[in-house]
This record gives C-alpha cells, sequence and structure tokens, in this order.
C-alpha cells in the first residue's frame, strides 16, 4: 500500500472513526451505525471506499458482512494507524466511540465476539 493511499483514506473524519474503531476489533454496517450516529448509505459509502483501497478486509458471516483491519498491514500503515490511535486518544469524539463500543461489548456479553444487530 502506497503511503499517498493511506493519507487519501484519512482525509475524512467519518473513515478515521470506522479505522479508529476497527483497531479495537471487527465491526458489522449496523455497529457502526449505532456507534457513530450516521444512515447505513454514508457508513456503508465510506467502508467501500476503505475497502477498495486495502484499507479493510471483510468477512461474511451469516446474513452480516463483517469489516476489519487487514491481517497483513506494511510498515507505513501500521505507523499511521498507531499515530491515530495515539492523536484520537485526546479527542472528545473519538472517546464517545470507544465509550459506545464498550456499551455495545457489555450489551452484548457474554458473546465473545460482538453480534450482529
Amino acid at each position: 500500500m502506497e503511503l499517498t493511499q493511506i493519507y487519501e483514506c484519512f482525509c475524512d473524519r467519518t473513515r478515521l472513526r470506522i479505522l479508529h474503531l476497527l483497531a479495537e476489533t471487527p465491526l458489522c454496517v449496523c455497529h457502526f451505525q449505532e456507534i457513530l450516529g450516521e444512515p447505513q448509505v454514508k457508513v456503508s459509502k465510506h467502508l467501500a471506499y476503505l475497502r477498495s483501497r486495502g484499507m479493510v478486509e471483510t468477512k461474511q458471516e451469516k446474513n452480516w458482512v463483517i469489516y476489519s483491519l487487514p491481517e497483513q498491514r506494511g510498515r507505513e500503515l501500521e505507523a499511521n494507524l498507531k499515530c491515530l490511535q495515539d492523536c484520537a486518544s485526546g479527542d472528545p469524539e473519538f472517546k464517545r466511540d470507544l465509550r459506545a463500543l464498550t456499551k455495545l461489548r457489555r450489551r452484548d456479553e457474554p458473546s465473545v465476539a460482538i453480534a450482529c444487530c
């Protein structure tokens, strides 16, 4: 993955929020909708953009598509994702997203993975 591809994906706040959440756990569109408070169409478009550039991977689980960060990440992507995590730790909106993710995880316990809607 080229560095310019990474930064093209990083130049949108919604995509940054998605990547920040995926650094924690794989999620489906319904979870992003709930956490980000955005419509399904907007979330799906951003996920498609990220997927077309190799920033996210998908896997089918029953009726749902689960999104995750790529298992094989180049040095540039790994470094920039770490930087995103570090920088986002002080941002109120990103903190709010992580709190919403934590609530979602608690709600869906005792399962290990977050159950889809």
